[in-house]
């Protein structure tokens, strides 16, 4: 299997260019100029990734890989030249539903490798994987998917708590972290199918 190292920062590259593509579309369906779909993409990109390592002490991770920040600014071309062809897929939930179990997983994967206990370990995923979003929702003047969408959050949850319990069982972090990206695809994917959401109060 690949080395966790490797496939953290391959998860991060795929999940800033997912995350960009989708605060991209969502400048676009706010009828933004190419600056500011570029500017939201950005944010749910890197937002979350940038969050985590300030509270985390940790070098921001697009300091040293400016690899990032062009596939930023990619995923937010992309989704200005190309909208009409990306929308008839509607890829905007899909896509953030990618970038989110892999940020989950690769933020959960962060703290454990810094030693931090379990409950860290599932705010640094769940952090990770949402804090970009909201950013980018509250720009965009949209009703935020992590207030909306209750099967949203929870599924950054499932995956960041399934990789540090397979961890803590002594399970290869490489298993661990497939195993966490699974589970919140699947979860997320399920919510966005079958409209699935967490119990609210009766008014």
């Amino acid at each position: 299997m690949m080395n966790i190292d490797v496939a953290l920062i391959f998860a991060d590259r795929i999940g800033v260019f997912v995350f960009a593509l989708s605060g991209g579309i969502a400048a676009v369906r706010k009828e933004m100029d190419l600056f500011g779909v570029v500017v939201l993409a950005f944010l749910p990109a890197v937002g979350g990734g940038t969050l985590r390592d300030i509270i985390l002490d940790q070098p921001v991770f697009w300091l040293d890989d400016t690899i990032s920040l062009w596939l930023a600014a990619a995923g937010g071309l992309a989704a200005f030249f190309l909208h009409k062809a990306i929308e008839a897929f509607r890829p905007l939930r899909w896509a953030d539903a990618v970038g989110l179990a892999l940020f989950a997983v690769s933020g959960a994967a962060k703290a454990a490798e810094l030693g931090h206990g379990f409950l860290i370990i599932l705010i640094m995923g769940v952090m990770t994987a949402t804090a970009g979003g909201l950013i980018r929702d509250v720009v965009a003047n949209r009703d935020p998917l992590l207030l909306k969408e209750d099967i949203y959050a929870t599924a950054a949850l499932l995956g960041a708590a399934v990789y540090a319990g397979l961890t803590a069982l002594g399970i290869a972090s490489s298993y661990a972290f497939a195993a966490g990206f699974a589970a919140a695809l699947i979860l997320r994917g399920l919510a966005i199918i079958f409209h699935l959401s967490l119990p609210k109060p009766r008014l």
